[in-house]
């Protein structure tokens, strides 16, 4: 039988309403919905080679081979492609990602994306869009919204079969930029995987998870409006709710660093001065502040000034998943 090899890339997302604890940790059924902005210009690219010569998995990352508990998770995820192709072959992935890897940029999301779907074609599935989303969602959760294009939300279902992502919004929608402010590139000390299942030991994700459906329909009004202002005092919210419950949990985690609130009130300042700008934070000490491209060049200015700053990545609304040419 020939190899058989397929290439995909994906790109990170940012979420405005965050995705934090989880109701089924083996599916990933998260404990709320979600809305995320995939991230252009940052990237997973994956190549999947299925061999029936081999006779175990291999990964390599970056240009280097990994074992451990990464493989182990890649080889899992594999189980599953396989148990749906009914096809036991293993396979040889090489990935890389051109941003920074567990610092708090959603690597795992454009990872197991890209992963879903290089792995899916290679082994022969032709899966859809939605199928896709709910492949994706096994990896890693938040992977299952960069399947579909620009502004995302992910239905928190109550099953594997309708707990998946689907686009509010296309990439082109609205104007907005993301200028990602890196206080730090180094691989956070708790993952997410980890962190997911701290969350619900604090005794404020009752009331987070009780406020979700509110703070949803008012994050998708806000992008279908195109009303800033709405949109900052939505995702600020949310994102100091996860960090809250983070920093309550048993054991509790502190993702934040000094520099982090030096941004984040900066952030705030810079909004008074009627700069269209507001922040959120994923798992990590790296602040993500999102604008009005038209504020973008200001930002970047002001970021500059701040010598504690390793470096300033700028991203536009992205697309969904795609295969690439061999």
């Amino acid at each position: 039988m020939p190899d058989s090899k397929a290439t995909a890339i994906a790109h990170p997302n940012i979420a405005f309403i965050k995705y934090w604890g989880n109701r089924d940790d083996v599916l990933r059924l998260p404990s709320n919905g979600s809305i995320s902005m995939n991230l252009e210009g940052l990237s997973t690219k994956t190549e999947v080679k299925f061999n029936p010569q081999l006779r175990e998995d291999s990964l390599i990352l970056n240009h280097k081979k990994l074992g451990g508990p990464a493989l182990e998770r890649v080889y899992a995820f594999l189980d599953i492609v396989r148990k749906l192709s009914g096809r036991q072959i293993y396979a040889e992935i090489t990935s890389e990602n051109n941003f920074p890897t567990g610092a708090g940029m959603a690597s795992s999301a454009s990872a197991f994306a890209a992963l879903a779907l290089a792995a899916s074609n290679a082994i022969g599935l032709n899966l859809s869009e939605t199928e896709l989303s709910r492949l994706a969602r096994r990896g890693s959760g938040s992977a299952c919204r960069s399947i579909p294009d620009g502004f995302v939300e992910w239905y928190e279902g109550d099953k594997d079969e309708n707990s998946y992502a689907a686009s509010i919004a296309p990439a082109a929608f609205w104007d907005l930029v993301d200028c990602i402010a890196l206080v730090t590139t180094s691989h956070k000390e708790v993952g997410s995987t980890a962190g997911h299942r701290l969350a619900s030991t604090s005794p404020l994700q009752t009331a987070r998870l009780q406020d979700a459906y509110r703070r949803l329909d008012f994050c998708r009004s806000a992008i279908l409006k195109k009303d800033f202002q709405q949109l900052a005092e939505i995702i600020e919210l949310d994102s100091n709710l996860m960090h809250a419950v983070m920093m309550t949990s048993k054991p509790a985690l502190f993702y934040w660093e000094p520099q982090t609130i030096e941004v984040m009130r900066a952030v705030r300042n810079w909004r008074g001065q009627g700069i269209p700008a507001c922040y959120t934070l994923d798992a990590g000490p790296n602040v993500h502040i999102i604008c009005l491209s038209s504020a973008s060049d200001k930002i970047q200015r002001n970021l500059a000034q701040m010598n504690f700053i390793q470096q300033v990545i700028v991203s536009k609304p992205g697309a969904g998943a795609a295969s690439l040419p061999d």
